[in-house]
């Protein structure tokens, strides 16, 4: 079987996510095949914006921050300064908040379908 290349995914226009008052962006890139254990990965980016973007997993997903900044908060009150090169896992069932004082983009892997982020 051949492998897939997307060259250059980051640079792409990443589609709004609609939250309303929040500068959030997510592109799925690649879906794997497998219809029982679905993974999706791609970019989510966020802007400072007016409210922080709050976000309940309904499934497991890893995102790997790779350019500016973020606050990351889970809902046990956790809270995380995240920069490039670091790694989260956010399992099933968590709510997470995302904020940034500027910007910042993260690469992640999630077990979903397309779309359904």
């Amino acid at each position: 079987m051949a492998m897939k290349h997307y060259p250059k995914a980051v640079e792409g226009d990443f589609p709004s996510m609609g939250v309303e008052g929040c500068n959030a962006w997510l592109d799925d890139v690649a879906v794997s095949n497998d219809p029982d254990k679905t993974i999706v990965s791609g970019f989510f980016k966020l802007e400072k914006s007016d409210k922080p973007l709050v976000y309940d997993y309904t499934y497991d997903e890893m995102k790997c921050i790779f350019a500016g900044e973020f606050k990351i908060t889970d809902g046990e009150g956790n809270t995380a300064a995240a920069s490039p090169g670091d790694v989260f896992y956010f399992p099933k069932g968590s709510q997470i908040t995302f904020e940034t004082e500027s910007y910042g983009i993260g690469f992640f892997c999630g077990q979903r379908r397309e779309g359904e982020g």
